[in-house]
Formats: C-alpha cells, sequence, structure tokens
C-alpha cells in the first residue's frame, strides 16, 4: 500500500506547474495554474472560468468562460477563446410566470473572418403574441449580425460577455413590444480564419 502512496507522490513531484494566461481581448493576465508532465499534455486542454473570476467582481460570476490551451511558452500556457455560457441557475432566476421567454440561433461571422454562433435570449415583461415574438426573434438576429459585420472577433466577444450586446438587442427590441430582459445566453466558436 506504502509502495502505491509513493508512485503517486512521485509521479506528481515530476509534473510541472503552468500558468494559464486568457486571450489578449479578455483585459486579466492570469487564470490559474495546472499541472503536466509535458507541453504535449497541455496542449488541447479546456479550462472553465468565470467573468468574475478574471475581474474580481463578484457580480459577474453568473458567466462560464470555456478556454482551450493552444501554445505553451515557457512555463505559461496561452489559451483561446471557445465559447461562453450563463448560468442555468441565474436563467431560472430572471425566468417569470405570465411572460414570453424568446431564444434564438444565430451564426455570424465577424469583419475579421471568425465564425460564432451566438444565443440571445429576451424576455418580455407580458406574454407576447407569436407575431410579436417572430419580430423580436427577426431583431435579435439583425442586431447580432450587424454588430458582427462592423468589429473584429475580440471587440465582439468582449461585448458578447460584457453585456453590451445584449444592451443592443433590449434597446431595439422593446420598440417591437415591452422587454423585460435580454442576454446572450451563450457563444460557440464555429471557426477561425485560416493564417498562413
Amino acid at each position: 500500500m506504502a509502495r502505491k502512496v509513493q508512485k503517486k507522490l512521485d509521479k506528481w513531484k515530476s509534473k510541472n506547474w503552468y500558468n494559464i494566461e486568457p486571450p489578449e481581448f479578455l483585459s486579466s493576465s492570469y487564470i490559474g495554474v495546472t499541472p503536466a508532465e509535458n507541453t504535449k499534455d497541455l496542449l488541447g486542454r479546456v479550462v472553465e472560468t468565470t467573468v468574475g473570476q478574471l475581474t474580481n467582481d463578484i457580480t459577474k460570476e453568473k458567466t462560464k468562460l470555456r478556454l482551450q490551451i493552444d501554445n505553451v511558452v515557457g512555463d505559461s500556457a496561452k489559451t483561446r477563446f471557445i465559447g461562453h455560457e450563463i448560468t442555468t441557475d441565474y436563467l431560472r432566476s430572471i425566468v417569470k410566470r405570465q411572460t414570453s421567454r424568446i431564444d434564438n440561433n444565430v451564426v455570424v461571422t465577424t469583419n475579421d473572418g471568425n465564425k460564432v454562433r451566438v444565443k440571445p435570449i429576451c424576455f418580455t415583461v407580458k406574454r407576447a403574441h407569436s407575431s410579436q415574438i417572430k419580430a423580436i426573434r427577426k431583431v435579435m438576429k439583425d442586431v447580432v449580425k450587424a454588430r458582427a459585420s462592423e468589429v473584429d472577433y475580440g471587440q465582439f466577444i468582449d461585448e458578447a460577455i460584457s453585456g453590451k450586446l445584449a444592451a443592443n438587442i433590449y434597446r431595439n427590441t422593446k420598440k417591437v413590444y415591452p422587454i423585460r430582459r435580454a442576454e446572450i445566453r451563450k457563444t460557440e466558436v464555429q471557426a477561425e480564419p485560416i493564417t498562413a
């Protein structure tokens, strides 16, 4: 039994610790550390964190980020953004009876060629009719597509996770029907431009 414990301890001692760094557009320099025996073990590893942990702002704990390690330089593991999602308990807390929840699913291409799936969501003040829901969905889609075509990938993702894109959706959809809240529920990076 003692030999097994010793083997596990030796295995841990042989591992190196790497600092995980977020992508440049996320204004933070450090996520945490991760162990690995060699750098090949790190590549492709998915790391989850929250915006609250990156910014030290407890009000932003509802937004989970998914990052993938794609490069290791020295003891730094560099990551790329692969998606974000709002926690289900937060979504449940904003659902109310006698209102409408309107989801949409839009694939957009930013002006620097990155393809991103965006899932915006709106909550109305009162229950909406099907024609109003259809009109709100169209506005959500138009706002997301227009913004993606105007900005680069980093700025678009920053606006999606910071709430700026959701605020833009809110301003435009409330012209169609009274909206209580708008959020970007989820994003997923579909494809990145091929660099030579």
